[in-house]
């Protein structure tokens, strides 16, 4: 089994061609052939949340399959739209939601809002990123956050947007070398911490995000290693081995600055 940085840096490499062998597997290309076929009929928020295969979907693209059940929360969210600074959606912290309601605005769009791109296509694009970096937790979660950071980098804007995002709070905390009880910190203090330690903006550098998520998955691969064969003390004595932490894993961490 190839370790935590190896198997990121090996989807990282080369996004698209990933992303061509998700929408190759057989259920993804079923589920997503339904959707463009049939998401354009949509005229309606009812018509949306009562079509389960359609809307399960579309929850999944945005990240928010674990609340798919939740259709009243959602048709709530969708009929007040994102206009109005205190609607539903917007005054949610995760803002998941408002980036939903934005793609599939009937609010502003009415019976006309499943044509837009955002619901179309769009939708499609987001459902194999988070297929692939599901797939990719199914057997490194280490990976999958990985994965995950690199997508919403470039959104981040300040330590709240970080520490509003348990994923998001976790890979900082780890590449901090900081323990999972700092979370119950607060917020305010949490921020200042990383403030003190990283520089946001460098996660808008796409070279200075690769060595920060090398540093993530280093020392996630230590904290939670693919193999027992290994542990991270002995490998130092070991002969260079593709599995476990190897040998580039712990050259590459020396490398790193910060």
């Amino acid at each position: 089994m190839l370790n935590t940085y190896t198997s990121y840096q090996l989807i990282a490499k080369d996004i698209p061609k990933a992303i061509d062998q998700v929408e190759s597997q057989p259920v993804v290309k079923r589920e997503t052939d339904y959707y463009l076929a049939n998401i354009g009929n949509v005229k309606s928020i009812d018509d949306f949340v009562n079509n389960t295969r359609l809307f399960n979907y579309a929850m999944k693209a945005y990240g928010l399959e674990d609340m798919a059940y939740a259709k009243a929360f959602m048709v709530k969210a969708l009929k007040e739209g994102v206009s109005d600074s205190d609607s539903f959606a917007n005054k949610l912290s995760d803002k998941r939601y408002a980036d939903f309601v934005k793609a599939f605005n009937f609010a502003a769009y009415g019976s006309t809002a499943t044509l837009y791109s955002s619901a179309q296509q769009g939708a499609v694009d987001k459902y194999m990123r988070q297929t692939l970096e599901e797939n990719a937790g199914e057997t490194n979660q280490g990976v999958r956050l990985a994965l995950y950071f690199q997508r919403k980098a470039p959104d981040i804007n300040s330590w709240y947007d970080v520490l509003a995002d348990t994923a998001l709070s976790s890979v900082v905390r780890t590449a901090l070398g900081l323990p999972d009880s700092i979370a119950s910190a607060d917020i305010d203090k949490q921020a200042q911490m990383f403030e003190q330690k990283l520089d946001i903006a460098d996660f808008k550098d796409p070279d200075k995000l690769n060595t920060f998520l090398t540093r993530f998955t280093s020392l996630w691969e230590i904290n939670n290693p693919t193999t027992t064969a290994v542990t991270s003390v002995s490998v130092l004595f070991a002969q260079p081995t593709t599995v476990g932490i190897s040998t580039d894993l712990m050259m590459a961490m020396q490398k790193l600055k910060f």
